[in-house]
């Protein structure tokens, strides 16, 4: 194995990373108690149960009922990694080797439990189906275009919008495995994969130059997690929101989705600019905590 060169490989790298914070503990979103807590004071329990078994739009809940609740559980997690992040910038520059890996680990798996959250909430199927450390490999690829959509990858909108085209089309309670392992959406999970390792290792050493000083380290670490995981919630609850997967009133015609074995590949992996700060998420607010 060349086991060094995968270490530099940008692509091995996120994944790895990814992997890793998948594994920690309060990472895994359980989707029947998430959607139940999230939905209990807006919806009926007819609704919620059909949401539950179903999804959120088999019940016939609305985009903009569930944008409200979306926009709860991203000030909450927006506060609890930003309050991580400075917490881990105090100890200052002796501390760098153990604090850095565990900040980004941390940011990592607050990313998942909002992608989670917001999957969920806008008819994505259950993404840890098993309680165990695997993760299987349509998931780790679902995660890694979310991801990429989080970072304005347009490569990634494209492709997210290919699988839940596919999952509207036949119903489906899973990830379409073949199109997200073996089909033509494969090459965009890698190319985003490569794109994300490459922006990780810049944000990690953004972060690791802010814990040099301390005290001050605190508040730039907290205050760049702030304004850096604020608008990658917001605009992959844009685009989950924006897609058919999540209306209630939509039907899948022939004529809307690919078969899963055709993906255009000419998009290019581009950085979107960062949207602004809507009045309602510049000052986070706790939630109940969900499980």
């Amino acid at each position: 194995m060349k086991q060094g060169k995968e270490v530099e490989n940008p692509e091995s790298r996120f994944f790895a990373v990814l992997l890793a914070a998948a594994k920690l503990p309060g990472v895994r979103i359980h989707r029947e108690s998430y959607l139940r807590s999230a939905l209990a004071r807006h919806c009926s329990e007819d609704e919620i149960r059909r949401a539950v078994e179903e999804t959120p739009a088999a019940a016939g809940i609305t985009v903009e009922l569930l944008d409200k609740v979306a926009k709860d559980s991203i000030r909450y997690e927006t506060a609890k990694v930003s309050a991580l992040s400075a917490a881990a910038g105090v100890p200052g520059i002796l501390a760098l080797p153990a604090t850095v890996p565990a900040d980004v680990a941390q940011y990592v798996g607050h990313m998942l439990r909002i992608a989670q959250k917001l999957a969920y909430l806008y008819s994505w199927p259950d993404l840890f189906s098993g309680e165990g450390d695997d993760v299987d490999d349509a998931t780790m690829g679902v995660l890694t275009l979310f991801f990429g959509v989080m970072f304005g990858t347009q490569s990634a909108n494209v492709a997210v919008g290919k699988v839940a085209g596919m999952m509207s089309k036949q119903v489906a309670k899973k990830l379409p495995q073949k199109a997200l392992t073996k089909g033509v959406i494969y090459p965009l999970v890698k190319k985003s994969a490569a794109y994300l390792g490459v922006q990780m290792t810049k944000q990690s050493f953004a972060k690791g130059v802010s814990k040099a000083i301390p005290v001050v380290g605190a508040v730039v670490s907290g205050g760049l997690t702030l304004a850096t995981y604020l608008p990658m919630a917001k605009r992959l609850k844009k685009h989950l929101a924006g897609l058919p997967l999540a209306d209630p009133s939509y039907e899948a015609s022939e004529g809307d989705v690919v078969d899963g074995e055709v993906v255009e590949e000419h998009e290019t992996l581009a950085p979107a600019d960062a949207e602004p700060h809507d009045a309602d998420t510049t000052s986070p607010k706790l939630e109940e905590p969900r499980p």
